[in-house]
């Protein structure tokens, strides 16, 4: 497993890396290290035939998943389907979930787990333009 390591951190943001995802291995919850309040991201990775060694569910959450790299076979309750780098999977509570890898490089993913039905306003609805001074 990989330790994520805080960067830097200041009074509204924080700065976490898990490090080179291409070498990346196991999995890694980053909301402690973060401070997020709103959702919790993982990254994980599977080595070549392997499979996350358990099925769950979540009771109000739903999940999100964004393979990077690799590709393989993921399972909601009874159905079963091919990913790849680039696939996006959203599973809804209440339904078990597990995925395997079956590619000959190790898959790699991001999950993104949030409260169903608590997104109310996004991109442009939620965003206020202001003006900055640019530092960059």
């Amino acid at each position: 497993m990989s330790d994520i390591k805080i960067l830097n951190t200041g009074k509204t943001w924080a700065h976490a890396s898990v490090g080179t995802l291409k070498s990346f291995e196991g999995k890694q919850f980053v909301k402690e290290a973060t401070g997020a309040d709103s959702c919790e991201i993982s990254f994980g990775s599977l080595p070549s035939g392997a499979a996350v060694p358990f099925f769950h569910s979540h009771k109000a959450n739903e999940e999100n998943y964004i393979i990077l790299s690799g590709a393989g076979k993921f399972q909601v309750n009874d159905d079963v389907f091919d990913i790849t780098e680039g696939s996006v999977v959203r599973v809804s509570p209440g339904c078990f979930r597990n995925l395997k890898c079956t590619s000959a490089e190790p898959m790699t993913y991001i999950c993104i787990q949030a409260k169903s039905g608590s997104l109310e306003k996004y991109t442009a609805e939620d965003a206020e333009i202001g003006e900055c001074k640019s530092l960059l």
